[in-house]
């Protein structure tokens, strides 16, 4: 992924393209990098699909056809098991209105046709994005954790908890990937940004965490994967 400074009168966006012909994702990606927006590219649906759950970006440029897992089951994992509503614009050689129509069932909220005007593709990436920074944040909910990031009121089978901001930032994320592992680095770069922690001080945040949610319920929510990193999921509706 390369970052490069904003250099044009909008905000600075992170985008995810999934494409698997590389001379369409190359233009994209050096498109909208020549622009001063941050770019990450998967070229196939699996790799794409891991990026979206276990990142945050403002739009996702996904295409139709993908080796592994096609567009629409892409969308439809994101919205409906990962819960992830990131703005989505769909690429597709393909014009019918029931394919459209298909992409829209599937949670897509735009469409684009090959081929394309680059400038056409900003534009309508840029509204999607404007759409997501205006919407107001929803109440993220697993199993019976609730973390309203409006209020910043965190609750669990209706008992508020007390959090302290680092353990907002962890829970947040934690909550927004769910059921998936967030990677440690992830965590700290979420946290701590360049001016990275010694290497105990996400595991200590992490035992603070586990003191405040899990240990005054009987079923424990947070979960570490070993060398990999951490998620918050109910095990019992999870399948490995």
């Amino acid at each position: 992924m390369l970052v490069v400074q904003a250099t044009n009168n909008g905000e600075q966006m992170k985008i995810l393209v999934i494409e698997d012909n590389t001379d369409i994702a190359a233009n994209i990606v050096d498109y909208f990098e020549d622009k001063g927006h941050i770019v990450d590219y998967a070229a196939d649906g699996i790799t794409g699909l891991h990026f979206a759950v276990t990142n945050d970006f403002d739009v996702i440029v996904l295409d139709l056809m993908l080796p592994g897992m096609d567009g629409l089951d892409v969308c439809k994992k994101l919205r409906k098991e990962a819960g992830k509503m990131t703005p989505v614009l769909m690429l597709t050689a393909r014009d019918s209105l029931e394919q459209k129509l298909k992409g829209f069932e599937f949670g897509a909220d735009d469409y684009m046709v090959k081929p394309f005007a680059l400038q056409e593709l900003e534009a309508r990436v840029t509204v999607l994005s404007n759409r997501r920074s205006n919407a107001a944040e929803k109440i993220l909910i697993v199993a019976d954790l609730e973390y309203d990031t409006n209020t910043l009121e965190v609750k669990r089978a209706g008992k508020s908890l007390e959090m302290n901001p680092t353990g907002l930032k962890l829970l947040k994320r934690l909550m927004q990937a769910s059921p998936w592992v967030v990677p440690r680095q992830e965590l700290e770069m979420k946290v701590w940004g360049e001016e990275m922690p010694d290497s105990d001080s996400l595991r200590v945040h992490i035992h603070g965490l586990r003191t405040t949610i899990d240990k005054p319920f009987d079923k424990k929510l947070i979960h570490t994967r070993h060398g990999v990193g951490y998620r918050i999921a109910d095990l019992d509706e999870v399948s490995e």
